[in-house]
């Protein structure tokens, strides 16, 4: 409480609120400090709990006569925190007391510092209470000085003038005739009491009295209770003149908790809360931090409110952000157990008659209006909370009481592009936010399509990510603040293309990191990414492309990682498409949006070489073919001769395939058609490619294998013809293929919609289905169906299945709710394993049944989009 002489001349000494932060140092800049500055004495037990010994060291003053008194310079016993008290709490010392300190560690002595005094009866009428000035933090000190003079000369001074300085981590030392606390167990600790009133906010985390050291041997009365039990308004204080560092604040508060009681004769600490520089909250006056606990800091008002203190002096510079946000958590975690409302009025009743710092009069037992939040000067005439900090009190209120501030859509992105005063996606779309108010004040934010919440993040949170579905939609933001209230951004529009055909094309490789196709040549290290340009490349169009279909194949692998190819410019989600260990090399068909005509690979951990093939887009254009369901059906088994001879394919070998007329599949008007193909009974190292008939094969390959593997990857293969064909580059493979629907340029067939990347399922964590393995023969449904952005009425899915933390050697099935598991299968596993494949399966009661024949097994399902006919 700086800037008595004002409260001086109106004839009212300055009560509790006393100095602080010499230079005002943010919270900001409190870490750099402190790293500047290293550690200080009072700082390095800061993260102990429970009681802290501390010490009181007394030293009179002696009097010189003419009305002064003083203390010479000396050494003394180490202290922190100093004051002068007298033995008369109602004697008043009209002049100055000045005091200058040694500091321990440079041995340079303070400038004088003014001690102001405090008002007498704080506590209420108190046997042992002594007249004193505010205490003052000093910082580890080991010298002192003093000087009183009575200002009106004449020759009067309280008796028993001394001076008090409190050690809060005494390590023990020479007595100088003060009394030692010992830091024993809690002999008067706050009795039990029912748990207070729920509050409408959350309470803040709060150091508890057991945390900071409090000695509670000291307070042998225990708390008492505000008469009528309601908190009506919050006063807001400063504390202790201090250069402080964050480390030192428990010091503090131990400090003025053992000045109030053993050299003012309180009953305990006067304030009911602190809050530091950098925005830590310290419990104050004993009794529960849910209760409305009385405490003594606002002289006459006392009795229907709590208080918060910052610690510091505010008379020359602001209070941090942090010391604002604290406070304004605190204030109105404390008025919401009683329905206040932190930027309201109440009324109170005077316990006093006297007058404020503002010059208004207050007469015991009349009421008087209050804001809910208010300052101390506002209720008794000082200048505390400080000149910087009273006018800080307005955002403090606006702090606590909602709703959040200067929300404001700062971009529009992730694969949402700028046209005219819209914007334009395929589907993606990322929102980025800014706001003023603190993450800790608000609850939660909420991304609105069409006003409704399709996402919900914390409130630490600045950006969120959907696939919009083709139309035009309203994009906007919701903070909801702790209080309940709620903000809203303007909404942007967006505008998604309607669906879209494939158009198969001759499988072509258009990336590869090993030679520098596409992209650099260099491996992707951990937490890489490379962007492929695909529109405009090969036989992919430079424009209207939404969506390309890629096989990617992870190979030269140093350790365990997985891969993620996303829509360029978007936010990457969990999902993931190849899950490798080293020295694998891992293919899986990709369907992936273009966003600025590109797409994103990211390599989690270790590193890889990544090749991509493509075999087709997705369009808008008038061009392209639409997608039928059939099976999965078994169409192809070189090991019994099914659809091609019974035998395996040796080096260099071909099988051509008839698809087109059989197992479903039309005579004609087949563009493609998508098979899943699996390698197995494997001699040694090879690839295999599938590719249309008549073609010229090119590098592009399906699947790698290795010797005694069983690997399966999705295919979606043109159709000429009416067959495809099947390479094996080396050693000896048997070939299995199962379909599930083809492509046709005919008008019976469903379009393809963008959704996702998006997790659908996790048997590890209960995400669609129970927690729990798939066991052998084990089927778990999941419903697709109006979940994750797919409309009810989805013809078929495109999911990435991964098989993870199998326990032996399986097969898993994906196939149609409420249909007749057929022999066709889409991943095979041995134990050890996580491998991933692509899926596209026909929904049926809006759902899919995953089937797992041996062992156990857990599975993963990621959708990247649906058909709808």
């Amino acid at each position: 409480m700086r800037g008595t002489a004002v409260a001086a001349a109106l004839g009212v000494v300055a009560v509790l609120g006393v100095q602080g932060i010499a230079g005002g140092s943010e919270a900001e800049t409190e870490a750099q400090d402190q790293a500047a500055n290293g550690p200080s004495a009072y700082s390095a037990r800061a993260k102990e709990t429970g009681p802290v010994k501390s010490e009181v060291h007394r030293l009179a003053l002696t009097s010189k006569g003419r009305g002064e008194a003083a203390l010479s310079r000396r050494t003394t016993e180490p202290f922190g925190m100093l004051g002068v008290s007298w033995t008369d709490a109602d004697a008043e010392v009209k002049g100055t007391i000045e005091a200058r300190t040694r500091d321990a560690e440079t041995g340079e002595w303070s400038d004088w510092i003014a001690l102001e005094p405090y008002l007498p009866g704080l506590d209420g009428e108190r046997a042992a209470e002594r007249g004193s000035t505010e205490p003052v933090w000093v910082g580890r000190s080991d010298g002192a000085e003093v000087r009183v003079s009575d200002g009106a000369a004449s020759g009067t001074l309280p008796a028993g003038l001394r001076l008090d300085m409190v050690d809060p981590i005494a390590d023990g030392g020479a007595d100088q005739g003060g009394d030692e606390f010992n830091a024993e167990p809690a002999a008067f600790a706050a009795p039990a009491v029912d748990p207070g009133p729920p509050s409408t906010v959350p309470q803040p985390p709060v150091v508890t009295r057991a945390q900071w050291g409090a000695d509670e041997s000291l307070n042998n009365e225990g708390p008492i209770y505000l008469p009528d039990g309601k908190i009506k308004a919050v006063f807001v204080h400063h504390t202790t003149d201090a250069d402080y560092d964050c480390a030192e604040s428990a010091a503090i508060v131990r400090a003025i908790h053992v000045y109030h009681v053993k050299t003012n004769g309180w009953r305990d600490l006067g304030y009911n809360f602190l809050v530091d520089k950098c925005g830590t909250i310290f419990e104050g006056r004993q009794g529960g931090i849910d209760q409305p606990v009385q405490g003594a800091h606002t002289y006459g008002f006392n009795a229907e409110s709590t208080s918060v203190s910052v610690i510091g002096d505010y008379t020359d510079v602001a209070a941090s952000n942090a010391a604002l946000t604290a406070t304004a958590r605190m204030a109105a975690y404390k008025l919401g157990q009683y329905g206040g409302d932190p930027a309201g009025t109440t009324t109170l009743v005077a316990g006093a008659t006297q007058t404020n710092y503002h010059g208004q009069k207050f007469t015991a037992g009349q009421s008087y209006t209050f804001n809910q939040i208010s300052g101390h000067r506002d209720g008794f005439n000082t200048q505390c909370p400080g000149m910087k900090l009273y006018p800080q009190l307005p955002t403090i209120r606006t702090l606590a009481a909602g709703p959040v501030q200067n929300l404001q859509v700062t971009s529009v992105g992730g694969g949402a592009v700028p046209v005219d005063n819209e914007y334009e996606s395929p589907g993606p779309v990322t929102l980025s936010w800014s706001t003023s108010t603190p993450s800790s004040l608000i609850t939660r934010f909420e991304l609105l399509v069409d006003g409704a919440p399709v996402t919900t993040t914390s409130g630490s949170a600045r950006s969120a990510s959907t696939t919009l579905p083709a139309g035009t939609h309203t994009v906007a933001v919701k903070a909801v603040h702790q209080s309940g209230k709620a903000t809203v951004t303007p909404a942007a529009t967006v505008k998604v293309p309607f669906p879209k055909k494939l158009v198969p094309v001759t499988p072509e490789r258009l990336m590869d990191t090993r030679i520098g196709l596409g992209v650099p040549q260099a491996k992707i290290g951990p937490g890489g990414v490379v962007t492929l340009q695909v529109a405009g490349k090969g036989d992919i169009p430079a424009t209207g492309v939404g969506a390309v279909v890629l096989n990617v194949t992870a190979t030269r692998v140093t350790g365990t990682s997985y891969i993620s190819v996303y829509p360029d410019g978007t936010t990457r989600t969990a999902a993931s498409n190849l899950n490798v260990v080293e020295g694998q090399t891992v293919p899986n068909l990709v369907v992936v949006p273009v966003v600025n005509g590109k797409v994103d690979f990211y390599n989690n951990a270790n590193s890889i070489d990544l090749i991509a093939d493509v075999t087709g887009y997705y369009t808008t254009g008038t061009d392209g073919s639409t997608h039928v369901n059939i099976g999965p059906e078994r169409v192809m088994d070189t090991r019994i001769g099914l659809g091609v001879p019974q035998e395996k394919l040796g080096p260099a070998d071909v099988v051509t395939l008839q698809v087109a007329g059989k197992n479903g599949v039309p005579a004609t008007g087949v563009t493609a058609v998508v098979l899943n193909v699996t390698a197995t009974r494997v001699t040694g190292t090879s690839y295999i490619s599938v590719y249309p008939d008549g073609t010229t094969r090119t590098a592009a390959s399906n699947l790698n294998v290795v010797k005694g593997q069983t690997v399966p990857n999705l295919v979606i293969v043109p159709v000429v013809n009416g067959k495809v064909n099947f390479y094996n580059n080396a050693n000896s493979v048997d070939l299995v293929a199962d379909i599930t629907g083809y492509y046709t340029s005919g008008s019976e067939g469903a379009l393809h919609y963008n959704v996702g990347p998006k997790r659908l399922m996790d048997t590890r964590i209960g995400l669609g289905v129970p927690q729990e393995k798939v066991g052998a023969a084990d089927v778990v449904t999941l419903r697709v169906a109006g979940v994750g952005g797919v409309p009810a009425d989805a013809s078929a899915v495109v999911l990435n299945v991964t098989a993870t933390r199998v326990t032996g050697t399986s097969y898993i099935s994906v196939y149609p709710d409420g249909t007749a598991r057929t022999a066709a299968s889409n991943l095979n596993v041995v134990e050890g394993q996580t491998v991933p494949n692509l899926v596209i399966v026909p929904v049926v009661n809006g759902k899919v049944s995953f089937y797992n024949n041996a062992n156990s097994v857990d599975l993963i399902a990621d959708i990247t989009g649906y058909f709808v006919k």
